[in-house]
């Protein structure tokens, strides 16, 4: 059943948009956020939007230790070494409005709830609609809105602000965040509407 775009009160999730994946220069790791200005752009609109209307804004870290003891079976697979803690490219992207005192979530795992205290941050804002941006979209953020639909929060998540590791498996994910909740894939243009309308100024006004 379709349900409307937002419902209750929402909040935006910014999924591991970062400086960069780290690894060293002959270890490519992942694709990395600098590789889609778009998306960067779109994401640095939705984050001051969401603050000019008041709406929470969460921001997700993927993190690992330089020991890489809390990699676990992360390196299976088609990634490479990313994200150690102690490289600067692990910091939040510079490009996208972070602010020093923003709400900040270390994972160490792809889904944002997975071993995080996100749920009692969520529990606390009470929040009904996440909004998720980032990437990559076939890993993080769809472990996430996995995570998030099986914890009954309405999920959105706008196409044109996430990056997936190849356009195929961009859009396969999209296909099946729509399947679990119609009406979860949106743009940037219709959230940043919706967040226009919810500015406090504009409802002082209506």
């Amino acid at each position: 059943m379709r349900q409307e775009m937002i419902v209750g009160n929402p909040v935006l999730i910014v999924v591991d948009i970062q400086q960069g994946p780290g690894g060293s220069p002959d270890n490519p790791a992942i694709p990395t956020m600098s590789d889609a200005p778009p998306v960067v752009e779109n994401a640095r609109q939705l984050i001051a939007a969401a603050r000019e209307a008041s709406i929470p804004v969460i921001f997700i870290q993927e993190v690992h230790r330089p020991d890489l003891s809390d990699f676990g079976r992360e390196l299976d697979g088609r990634e490479e070494i990313h994200c150690i803690e102690t490289d600067p490219m692990t910091a939040i992207s510079d490009k996208i409005g972070y602010r020093s005192d923003d709400m900040l979530i270390r994972k160490r795992r792809y889904s944002a709830f997975f071993g995080t205290e996100l749920p009692i941050l969520l529990k606390g804002l009470k929040a009904q609609t996440l909004i998720l941006i980032g990437g990559l979209t076939d890993v993080c953020v769809h472990y996430t809105f996995a995570d998030a639909h099986q914890s009954d929060f309405y999920t959105r998540v706008v196409e044109d602000c996430v990056i997936g590791s190849s356009r195929p498996a961009h859009d396969a994910s999209l296909n099946a965040m729509e399947y679990l909740q119609s009406g979860a894939r949106r743009t940037t243009e219709e959230i940043l509407a919706a967040f226009a309308a919810r500015t406090p100024e504009l409802a002082t006004a209506n």
